[in-house]
C-alpha cells in the first residue's frame, strides 16, 4: 500500500517556476519586510520605509523583462500540463506593467504625502497595505482559474479600504472607506455566488475549461449557468465602477489621501477590468450574446453619467477638482468597456480587446500625471477647488503646461496625440463590431467631456487673483511628473507604439 502511495504522492509534486511568479512575489515580500522593519525603525528614520517600498515595485517591474521571451506557465493540472494557474503570457506582461507602473507612481507621490501629513499616516502600515495591494493587482492578470482570481482581486481590493480610511480622526475618509468597503463586498458576494454556480454547472474552475464545457451543460442545469453567468457579470460591473455600481467614487476620491486615489483610478480600474476580459472572453465566449448587449449598454450609460457628473461641476466647490476627476474616471470606464464589447460581436477578438488595453495604457499615463499636479496645487490649496487653478501658469509654468498636456491628452485633443489614437482606436472597434450606435454614444460623450477638460484647461492660463505664490515641487512629485510627461509625449509623437505593445496575445 505504501508503494502504491507514493507514486501519487510524487506526482501531486510540483515545480513552481519562480521567474514567473517573482513580479507579486517580490512586492508581497517587500510589504512584510516594510511592516516588520516600521517596528525597529526610529520615527526620524521612517523615510527610508518609503524608499524601500519604491525600490521594492521598481524591482518587481524590471522582474518582467526576462519574462519577455515566451510564455510560461506555472501551478498546472496533474495530467494535463496545458491547463494552468497561473500563465504568464502578452496580456498577463502589459497589465502587471500598467499595475506595477501605476503603484510605482503612486508611491512616489505618497513619499511627499506622508511627509506632509506629520504622523497622520502610519508609515508603516501604510506601505505594507499598499504593496500588499499591489502584489495582489499584479497576480491578477496572470490568473486562469476563478478561484484565484477571486483571491487575487480581493487581495488587490481588502488592503485598498484600509489605504481610504487609514487617516485617523478624519470623518471624510471613515465614510469613504466605508463606501467603498460596502460596495467592493457586495461585488465580492454577487461574483461568488455566480462563480459557485458556473462551478455547479461545468465542475471546473479553470477558465479553458469553462469555455469548452460550458457549451455542453445539462438541459436541466441551464437556467443555473445563465445565472450564474450574469451574477458574475454583475459582480465584476460592480469593480469597474460602471453605472449604476459608481456611486462610491466621488466619495472615495476625495476621502482618501491623494496618492490613494491616484492608485484606485489607475490600478483598481485596470484590476476590475482584467478580470472583466478574463471572465468573458477567455471562459464564456460562447454566452457573448449574453454579455456583449450587457456590457454595450453598461458603457453607454457609464460614459453618460460620468462625463455629465463631471461637466456639473463647481469651480468653487471644496474638493471639485477631484471630483471632476473622479467622474472624469466614470466616463473614461465607459469608453473602456466599449471595446471589450465589441469582442462579442467582432471575429477579431484581439483586436477588440487590444483596444482596451492601449486606452487603459494612456489613461494611467495621463491620469497619474494629473493626480500628481493636483497633489502638487493640494500642499497649499488644501480644499483643492478647481478654482485653485487659476492662474497656475504664473505660479508655476512647467506644472501647469504639463497639466493642460494631460487634460488635453484626456480629452483627444492635439498636442495629445496619443489621447485622440486612444479614443479612434475604441471607436474603430465599435464600428467594425456593427456597434455603430455605441459610436455615437462615445461620439457625443467626447464632444461633452470637451467642455469641462478645456474649462479646466483655460483656468490655469487666467490672470490669478491677488499676488502669484510659487510653488514648490518636492523631489518625488518631480520625478511622477517627469516620468508620466515623458511617457505621454514620446507616445503623442509615435502612438502606433501602443498598440504594439498592447498586442495581447490572448487567443
Amino acid at each position: 500500500m505504501s508503494s502504491l502511495a507514493q507514486p501519487v504522492a510524487a506526482s501531486l509534486v510540483q515545480s513552481v517556476d519562480w521567474l514567473a511568479i517573482a513580479p507579486p512575489t517580490i512586492a508581497a515580500v517587500v510589504g512584510l519586510v516594510v511592516l516588520v522593519a516600521d517596528l525597529f525603525v526610529a520615527e526620524n528614520k521612517k523615510a527610508l520605509l518609503g524608499w524601500t517600498s519604491v525600490v521594492g515595485l521598481a524591482a518587481s517591474a524590471l522582474l518582467l523583462l526576462p519574462l519577455l521571451d515566451g510564455d510560461r506557465s506555472t501551478f498546472c493540472l496533474i495530467g494535463d500540463p496545458g491547463v494552468c494557474s497561473y500563465t504568464v503570457d502578452r496580456f498577463t506582461l502589459v497589465i502587471q506593467f500598467l499595475v506595477l507602473g501605476g503603484a510605482l507612481l503612486a508611491a512616489l507621490l505618497s513619499v511627499t504625502a506622508l511627509k506632509d501629513a506629520d504622523k497622520g499616516l502610519p508609515e508603516g502600515e501604510f506601505w505594507f497595505l499598499l504593496l500588499s495591494s499591489a502584489a495582489g493587482a499584479a497576480l491578477l492578470p496572470a490568473s486562469r482559474d476563478l478561484a484565484t482570481l477571486i483571491v487575487a482581486l480581493e487581495v488587490a481590493s481588502l488592503p485598498a479600504f484600509a489605504l481610504v480610511g487609514l487617516r485617523h480622526g478624519d470623518r471624510k475618509s471613515s465614510e469613504a472607506a466605508l463606501k467603498f468597503f460596502l460596495s467592493s463586498v457586495t461585488a465580492t458576494a454577487v461574483s461568488l455566488m455566480g462563480i459557485s454556480f458556473v462551478y455547479a454547472s461545468t465542475g471546473t474552475l479553470y477558465l479553458t475549461q469553462i469555455a469548452d464545457r460550458i457549451q455542453n451543460v445539462d438541459g436541466q442545469l441551464q437556467t443555473l449557468t445563465q445565472t450564474g453567468v450574469v451574477l458574475t457579470l454583475v459582480g465584476f460591473a460592480f469593480k469597474t465602477a460602471a453605472v449604476p455600481f459608481h456611486f462610491w467614487v466621488p466619495d472615495t476620491y476625495v476621502g482618501a489621501p491623494l496618492p490613494v486615489a491616484a492608485y484606485l483610478s489607475v490600478v483598481g480600474k485596470a484590476v476590475g477590468f482584467t478580470g472583466l476580459i478574463l471572465v468573458t472572453v477567455v471562459a464564456l465566449p460562447s454566452y457573448a450574446d449574453v454579455w456583449g448587449p450587457a456590457l454595450a449598454a453598461l458603457a453607454a450609460l457609464t460614459m453618460t453619467v460620468g462625463n455629465v457628473g463631471a461637466l456639473r461641476q463647481q469651480a468653487t466647490r471644496a474638493y471639485s477638482a477631484i471630483r471632476l476627476l473622479a467622474w472624469s474616471s466614470v466616463g473614461q470606464a465607459g469608453y473602456l468597456l466599449v471595446p471589450i464589447a465589441a469582442a462579442a460581436y467582432s471575429g477579431d477578438g484581439e483586436r477588440s480587446i487590444g483596444s482596451t488595453v492601449a486606452y487603459a495604457l494612456m489613461y494611467a499615463a495621463v491620469n497619474l500625471g494629473a493626480f500628481a499636479v493636483a497633489a502638487l496645487v493640494g500642499r497649499t490649496k488644501t480644499l483643492n477647488r478647481l478654482s485653485d487653478y487659476r492662474g497656475l501658469y504664473a505660479r508655476n509654468p512647467l506644472s501647469a503646461l504639463i497639466l493642460a498636456f494631460f487634460l488635453l491628452c484626456l480629452a483627444g485633443l492635439p498636442p495629445g496625440i496619443i489621447g485622440l489614437f486612444a479614443k479612434v482606436t475604441v471607436f474603430s472597434a465599435a464600428v467594425d463590431a456593427g456597434l455603430g450606435w455605441l459610436a455615437v454614444v462615445m461620439a457625443v460623450n467626447v464632444v461633452i467631456a470637451l467642455f469641462y477638460y478645456l474649462q479646466w484647461t483655460a483656468l490655469l492660463f487666467r490672470a490669478p487673483e491677488g499676488e502669484p505664490v510659487k510653488h514648490l515641487v518636492p523631489a518625488p512629485v518631480t520625478a511622477t511628473l517627469a516620468l508620466t510627461g515623458v511617457v505621454g509625449i514620446a507616445l503623442s509623437g509615435a502612438p502606433q507604439l501602443i498598440l504594439r505593445f498592447a498586442d495581447t496575445g490572448l487567443f
